[in-house]
């Protein structure tokens, strides 16, 4: 592992509940504590899928990997928000597929860098970058020497941009999504997915309870439309952009009467 150029981690707030260490909990993990695991149960009984949904998208996160690395080239990566997983880092899945596989995780909460900086120190085609993703212009200057930028990258927004609440600026989800595009290599792909829904009061519900339980750091749940324009000029890939259970599934994905009706993960791949 490579560190980025400030490596400083903060300090970790046990009483807060983090986006991260909710989503390890929801996996199965051990990296959370109790006021992480009390907002889940409150999170649960506004949208009871969303343990499914945390599952479904870490399968999605692994075959999408495992599909840009063995059908498109890809070997460079840029993981945006890149939490707290139980299992299968995204350099994990790369490397299986090519041990020359590199991979920069951008994170800034505390307990992730500390995470990463015990867990991949021995792994030289890492590098932990700790900063807001809305800081594109910054994580590209950190990323020389370690990526070629004359080769495409892939940049993974995956189940993060309902952390980023909308603004008139240039650190609304869609505006962070352009600047991301416009630094990556012809080639590059995009990978974008996050919550949605067709319930308002899903949408309401979840979005005040996570706004109050992070002190604020959280965005919206979304709908389809408003995922849709993040792909603007993008090449989408078939199957367009979908439940994720529906990408290149590896198992039949479940019939209609048997998938969560209050939210899902919706998104897809987009190549430069």
């Amino acid at each position: 592992m490579e560190l980025g150029q400030d490596p400083r981690t903060p300090l970790i707030d046990m009483h807060t509940p983090s986006v991260a260490r909710m989503y390890d909990w929801l996996l199965g993990g051990v990296e959370n504590y109790d006021s992480d695991r009390k907002a889940c149960a409150q999170l649960l009984d506004i949208a009871p899928s969303t343990q499914l949904l945390a599952r479904n998208n870490r399968a999605f996160l692994r075959r999408v990997v495992r599909v840009l690395v063995e059908d498109y080239g890809i070997r460079q990566f840029l993981d945006h928000g890149s939490g707290l997983p139980t299992q299968d880092n995204v350099h994990e899945v790369a490397q299986r597929s090519d041990p020359a596989c590199k991979v920069a995780y951008i994170d800034n909460d505390p307990m992730v860098l500390a995470h990463a900086q015990t867990t991949l120190h021995e792994n030289h085609g890492t590098l932990v970058i700790p900063k807001d993703m809305r800081l594109t212009g910054e994580i590209r200057a950190d990323t020389d020497g370690f990526l070629d930028w004359s080769r495409p990258v892939a940049a993974l927004f995956v189940s993060v941009l309902h952390c980023l609440p909308d603004t008139d600026d240039d650190n609304d989800p869609a505006a962070v999504v352009r600047r991301t595009a416009a630094l990556l290599p012809p080639g590059s792909f995009m990978v974008i997915c996050q919550l949605v829904s067709d319930d308002a009061r899903v949408r309401q519900d979840v979005t005040r309870l996570m706004e109050v339980t992070t002190h604020g750091n959280w965005g919206r749940v979304r709908e389809p439309h408003e995922v849709r324009r993040y792909f603007d000029g993008l090449d989408i890939l078939a199957p367009g952009l979908v439940d994720v259970v529906d990408w290149h599934p590896d198992t039949r994905p479940p019939p209609p009467e048997n998938r969560p009706t209050d939210w899902v993960e919706w998104g897809g791949v987009g190549r430069l």
